[in-house]
């Protein structure tokens, strides 16, 4: 049986991959990220799990190789990592109020085949105050997400509704990864 490399340094992936119940480890790839010459977003979000499965799967042939990355988009404008606490204010503002789409691509790749999917789901925000907004900046949770919050987090509070798979806005869709990764190992 092939061993199983998360090709991510992300802890809520490697906590969600650990509910699957298998065997792995994880080796992060150092790949940039920059999707500005794309013009479709769930093509530039796939084409980065690819790069970031590959990066690992080169060096370890004989692993089967799960890469994934998630993007915030709001009106066609993505929401990456905030800077500082001015940009996690700037995103809550935008987020207020509306829905947005969170877009979850994950890459599988074997000696055998590979496979690329990407997940989108709708996430509706409550309106909020200035006051909430500036609560959950002192939370410093914001600061290394994509749109600036976490769902299982603090800004659990703010989330009117979603349309989707949660664990992908998490950043891994759990269950169409199990029943696709089955297939490798």
């Amino acid at each position: 049986m092939a061993k199983l490399v998360l090709a991510s340094s992300s802890p809520r992936r490697k906590e969600l991959l650990s509910t699957l119940g298998f065997d792995f480890e994880v080796i992060s790839a150092d790949v940039d990220e920059d999707i500005s010459a794309y013009d479709d977003l769930e093509e530039a979000i796939s084409d980065l799990s690819f790069k970031k499965a590959y990066a690992v799967f080169k060096d370890h042939k004989d692993k089967v190789v799960l890469g994934a990355d998630t993007i915030v988009t709001i009106n066609g404008e993505v929401l990456g990592k905030p800077h500082d606490d001015e940009h996690v204010r700037a995103m809550l503002q935008k987020l207020s109020g509306h829905f947005h789409d969170v877009i979850t691509a994950v890459t599988i790749i074997s000696k055998e085949r590979s496979e690329t999917f990407a997940v989108t789901s709708k996430v509706q925000f409550y309106p909020l105050s200035a006051d909430e907004i500036e609560a959950y900046v002192l939370t410093k949770e914001g600061l290394d997400k994509a749109g600036a919050y976490a769902i299982q987090g603090a800004a659990a509070k703010f989330i009117k509704g979603i349309i989707g798979d949660y664990y992908a806005i998490m950043g891994l869709p759990v269950g169409e990864v199990y029943h696709r990764i089955v297939k490798y190992l």
